[in-house]
């Protein structure tokens, strides 16, 4: 019998010439399909027959696109597909096909409704009309009280239903049905042949594939396959002319498909990692630890630098100290004599110099009434306390006219004001008795953090003419502290005062000592060894990277299935990676932040078990944690995504 299609001049909808598709076998190729030629004409309803093993199933894996021809020519509407990039295929699925298989292949993490969306948010459309289209052709298909289950809350027959109202959703111009009542009892199978029957009476193209000739009754054209070979091709009955199919609905705009096949991704990757919580968390835990160690031990690095520059700076800041001899070894540096007050007077006119102070000390007994201690005794200028930014805590500092009157006048710290006044007495205006020269006490001091004899030693600052000459006897100095402009270079500084002081003494009977260098050495030992240890932690993050690497590409196995019916309803290779790629840094991210908490607990913790020093999570820190979790994420999800990406739809639709 001759269709009307071929006499009418109408161009096909399908057509096969000489597509033959060998699979390798051993050492040689097997031929599923031996030099098909096939045509199919818009709106009809085809069966293939035949036995299993016959290349029935090869055959509509072929006109679905989801596979390729070794050899031979296959058109979609005129279109060759045998060039076409993975992506253009994708395409011709969205935009041509609707499929209907045996096992159903719905998506078991979405409800009835969710799964009928799928093909149309790959083709974009906007998410009201991709609701109102899924609703309305489940209605159709009395699914209407059943939208919201999930296909294991289904019978067999519904969820073909649902599989036959994701085939509509992208207007399903060819319904490719793969033994659509092999799974379902008598009855659901025959309201799923009245279904095709009248999809068919409204102008989609059905082509069955099955070995029950009952089924193929139903169609007008059945083709009998036998070794890869069309042995038959007998019309049952006159093919009527096509009734035009709506057209499909317009997509949303280009930004809104982005958006859409995102929400999808996201969606897809959120309901994975909530479906096997466990091994969710498991995988997090490496991440977890890692950024847990390197946020702490950055805050640690932190804490501790700040206390050893608070330390420094409570002996000076942008200061050089100038001692007399060559180093602090010099065994003759207690015999050099040229380092007297008249330096300290040339040193402050300088330009650069912010304040001086000359310095003198001795190691004296301090007694008040019946309580007596050591006592280090410093003879200092009135700029000695600018100079070492030291910070007044009762009373007045003395002045320049203390220095020249060689007052008897004395600044005490902390710990001398606890251990001389026992009795919690207010030491201002009290004499106190340092060797044998009584002393007047005008102020109080904080005790300094850092500086020789510990925190302990009972500090007490003096004129320093009163120590030189009521207490010492001598007309020299023990060191003289330069405290350098603000806006000065240090290090030009430091060269100024060297010639200064070579100039002066006609020779180098000094050396200096710089607390900035002092300052720049320890703050970059710390920050090494907080590099180091950072360092270490990272391997952490490294090695959980790794298992997330692992755990994602079990995850891939364990759900090829999925990927293979996303390809097949015309998910692009770069939204099934855009999926896992999401998954991985959602699993690194989260883990990131549960990382940050810890760390964050770990400093409260640390903070009340009284440790010297705090630990300072700073906000840089933080935030590149979470650079670092997203580029593990992205470096350790690509590989399996991209696997994810790349498979073959045939390939990962037969795995169950």
């Amino acid at each position: 019998m001759t269709s009307l299609h071929s006499t009418s001049g109408e161009q096909p909808l399908l057509h096969l010439e000489k597509v033959r598709r060998e699979y390798p076998s051993g050492d040689g190729v097997f031929a599923a399909l031996k030099s098909v030629d096939l045509t199919i004409w818009p709106g009809e309803m085809v069966a293939i027959v035949g036995a299993s093993g016959s290349g029935k199933s090869t055959l509509m894996n072929i006109l679905g696109c989801l596979d390729r021809p070794t050899s031979g020519s296959y058109q979609v509407r005129g279109q060759e597909t045998g060039q076409l990039e993975p992506d253009q295929l994708a395409a011709l699925r969205r935009e041509h096909f609707g499929f209907i298989f045996q096992r159903y292949h719905l998506l078991g993490d979405l409800s009835a409704l969710g799964n009928v969306e799928v093909p149309a948010v790959y083709a974009g459309l906007a998410r009201n009309a991709r609701d109102q289209r899924a609703g309305a052709l489940l209605e159709r298909l009395g699914l209407g009280a059943r939208t919201g289950h999930r296909p294991g809350q289904l019978s067999g027959g519904q969820q073909q239903r649902v599989s036959i109202a994701r085939a509509l959703m992208n207007g399903g111009e060819v319904i490719l049905a793969d033994e659509p009542t092999g799974a379902l009892d008598s009855h659901s199978g025959v309201e799923v042949m009245k279904i095709l029957e009248e999809l068919h009476a409204e102008g989609h193209t059905v082509i069955l594939v099955t070995h029950d000739m009952a089924v193929a009754e139903h169609a007008d054209r059945i083709i009998e396959i036998s070794d890869g070979d069309i042995v038959a091709d007998r019309q049952q009955r006159e093919c009527k002319p096509a009734p035009s199919l709506p057209p499909p609905h317009p997509p949303a705009g280009g930004l809104q498909q982005l958006i859409d096949r995102f929400r999808e991704a996201f969606r897809m990757a959120t309901l994975a990692m909530a479906a096997h919580k466990l091994r969710t968390f498991l995988t997090m835990l490496g991440i977890i630890i890692g950024i847990t160690s390197v946020v702490s031990v950055v805050a640690l690095g932190n804490g501790s630098q700040q206390v050893i520059l608070e330390n420094i700076a409570s002996l000076g800041t942008n200061t050089l100290d100038v001692y007399p001899g060559t180093s602090f070894g010099d065994m003759r540096s207690s015999r050099v004599e040229t380092l007297v007050p008249g330096d300290a007077d040339a040193l402050a006119s300088q330009p650069y110099v912010d304040s001086v102070t000359p310095s003198v000390s001795s190691s004296v007994t301090a007694r008040y009434r019946n309580v007596a201690a050591n006592a280090q005794v410093s003879g200092v200028g009135e700029g000695y306390f600018r100079a070492k930014g030291q910070t007044l805590l009762q009373g007045r500092l003395f002045d320049a006219t203390s220095v020249t009157s060689r007052a008897q006048e004395v600044v005490i710290d902390e710990t001398a004001r606890d251990t001389l006044f026992t009795n919690g007495e207010d030491p201002i205006g009290q004499v106190v008795m340092f060797g044998n020269v009584p002393m007047r006490v005008i102020g109080v001091l904080k005790k300094s953090q850092m500086g020789f004899g510990g925190n302990d030693t009972l500090s007490a600052y003096v004129p320093y003419t009163t120590v030189m000459t009521r207490m010492l006897g001598q007309s020299f100095l023990s060191s003289i502290t330069v405290r350098i402009a603000d806006d000065a270079d240090m290090t030009a500084a430091q060269a100024a005062v060297t010639r200064l002081m070579q100039t002066r003494h006609g020779r180098t009977d000094f050396f200096i000592n710089n607390t900035d260098e002092i300052r720049k050495s320890i703050t970059s030992t710390t920050q090494t060894m907080t590099l180091l240890i950072s360092a270490i932690a990272v391997i952490a993050l490294v090695v959980g990277g790794i298992g997330v690497m692992n755990i994602m590409l079990v995850s891939v196995t364990e759900r090829t299935s999925e990927i293979g019916v996303r390809m097949a309803v015309g998910a692009r290779q770069s939204d099934i990676l855009q999926q896992f790629l999401i998954e991985a840094v959602m699993v690194c991210a989260l883990g990131g932040v549960i990382g940050v908490l810890l760390a964050l607990g770990i400093s409260g913790l640390f903070s009340l078990s009284g440790a010297s020093f705090p630990m300072i999570i700073s906000a840089t820190s933080v935030v590149i944690a979470f650079l670092c979790c997203t580029m593990i994420g992205v470096t350790f999800g690509f590989l399996p995504a991209r696997r994810a990406a790349r498979l073959d739809p045939v390939e990962a639709l037969s795995r169950n």
